[in-house]
């Protein structure tokens, strides 16, 4: 018996339970519906767009409807002045705003992350005109540009102009009166960004630079624009797109005038598509209008780096 106790085996281990899969997949099981509803509502639209730029559809001429090919893209490119003129304007507007207001955000978020009696009142009047909408912020200005009640009759009373001047109306002076309106939003968007990241800057970085005898202007350039590169290159990415698509406020101030002066690329798609009921034609200019976004992100994440450390 003992022999046989002596050789008799080990009672085998217990079995381990498999793990579950169903816990892994519970999180992804639970974000599907909003996800595929997302999906839908993103990539039918998105669908849409290059299936009807591809057709010519005009529900007010339904003879003429059918599969055109690239002839839409062949009219815009080589039969249509009016899509280069709106898309050299958008790339002025872009630049002109994007620069001015980052120029501007980064002034005020630097003043409004120093320390000093109301600082929390500066801080919400500054970041104040982001929560305002569009339509709200081009009714405001609509009425401060307005020639018998705005601005230039208070400065015509002053002798700084004449009676009844039109700002939106001259071709002279509707660009910078459109910048301007647009700034005032614009500009608590980078403010709020850039001040958001200067919050994480290390203060001991700033001392060490004082105590190696580095100025205010030296501490800016090596310590603060090199941790808020991240920040710019998306903020200013992010607003161009938004100025690149800006539609609302033009549209509200000028309706694309005096005489299509600041009549942009998505202005004009708006124009062909709810005015003209050109629908094929509107949509072969949003996909090469999405191209043209497309490429000029790529190309600007890459020669910003972004992401990468700076050097």
């Amino acid at each position: 018996m003992a022999q046989a106790a002596a050789v008799a085996k080990p009672p085998a281990p217990p079995r381990r339970r498999r793990a579950s899969a169903t816990p892994r997949r519970l999180p992804y099981l639970l974000i599907a519906p909003a996800a595929l509803l997302m999906l839908g509502f993103i990539a039918y639209p998105v669908l849409s767009v290059f299936y009807y730029s591809l057709q010519n559809y005009n529900p007010t001429k339904p003879w003429r409807n059918g599969f055109a090919g690239l002839d839409n893209f062949t009219q815009a490119f080589a039969h249509d002045p009016q899509f280069w003129d709106t898309l050299t304007f958008s790339a002025k507007w872009v630049v002109v705003e994007v620069a001015l207001q980052l120029l501007f955000g980064l002034a005020l978020a630097l003043i409004v992350n120093q320390t000093f009696v109301g600082r929390a009142v500066g801080r919400a009047l500054v970041f104040s005109p982001w929560a305002v909408s569009g339509v709200l912020t081009s009714a405001i200005w609509v009425l401060l540009y307005n020639s018998q009640t705005g601005i230039s009759r208070y400065l015509a009373d002053a002798g700084l102009g004449s009676y009844g001047t039109s700002w939106l109306s001259d071709t002279s002076t509707v660009f910078p009166a459109t910048v301007v309106a647009d700034l005032w939003r614009g500009v608590p968007f980078f403010a709020i960004l850039i001040l958001a990241d200067l919050q994480s800057v290390s203060k001991d970085l700033y001392e060490a630079a004082e105590v190696d005898g580095a100025s205010r202007l030296k501490q800016f350039w090596h310590i603060t624009l090199p941790h808020l590169k991240d920040a710019i290159v998306l903020s200013t990415l992010l607003r161009a797109v938004w100025e690149f698509n800006n539609v609302d406020l033009l549209y509200t101030l000028t309706g694309g005038g005096p005489a299509g002066e600041t009549t942009t690329l998505p202005l004009y798609i708006a124009n062909t598509s709810v005015d003209a009921h050109n629908f094929g034609y509107a949509s072969a200019l949003t996909t090469v209008a999405f191209v043209i976004l497309l490429f000029c992100s790529i190309v600007y994440l890459r020669l910003s780096k972004f992401g990468g450390e700076s050097r």
